[in-house]
């Protein structure tokens, strides 16, 4: 008889969720889309695991101060970094630099973006990095504090390696500039999908 009521009951929680609207069953995390001049990424973000972080990046992005910047630092084989210039390699006004979550448990593989910093661990202000493989050298602990991962690029890889494909120069100071720039036209938050009932 107990058997029999738990069958039915399983039954009926299914029956019930079934006829729930996904987002009432699912909380799906946060997403950008960054359209460049090379294409258009999808980027999650995993403000459980990184929270400051993602609500500094989802600041900036929700101003619109990543519109007109560009990627200014190409290294085939390691990273894309961009978010702190515009196309004349004019530095860009930021907030104030935030405490690096690099100890999130969160590693720098392939796809993922991290905070890009100076040699002091909690100066990440704007920028941002796209690994174009895994870089465990740059995880928590390996080599110092590390650098925070905080998202992933979930569409658009091939534009993501194709920005790493581009032809680079020297412009003043800064190498690995694309000789062409690569723009970031705009960057938004995704409007979740609305699922009928």
């Amino acid at each position: 008889m107990k058997q029999t009521f738990f069958l039915l009951s399983s039954v009926l929680l299914l029956f019930t969720l079934s006829w729930l609207p996904a987002e009432a069953a699912s909380f799906p995390q946060p997403r950008v889309v960054m359209e460049t001049t090379l294409g258009t990424m999808v980027i999650e973000l995993y403000p459980d695991k990184a929270p400051i972080t993602v609500k500094n990046f989802l600041d900036y992005v929700d101003s619109g101060f990543y519109n007109g910047t560009i990627f200014h630092r190409v290294i085939p084989g390691f990273v894309i970094q961009g978010g702190g210039f515009d196309a004349k390699m004019n530095k860009k006004q930021t907030r104030a630099p935030i405490k690096n979550e690099a100890d999130n448990g969160l590693r720098n593989l392939r796809a993922t973006l991290s905070m890009a910093r100076t040699s002091d661990i909690n100066s990440a202000t704007s920028q941002f990095f796209i690994n174009l493989k895994n870089n465990g050298a740059l995880d928590h602990g390996n080599r110092g504090f590390g650098y925070a991962v905080f998202a992933k690029v979930v569409k658009g890889f091939n534009v993501m390696d194709k920005i790493a494909g581009v032809k680079t120069t020297t412009r003043g100071h800064y190498r690995d500039v694309p000789a062409e720039p690569v723009v970031i036209i705009k960057a938004y938050r995704e409007k979740p999908v609305e699922h009928k009932k």
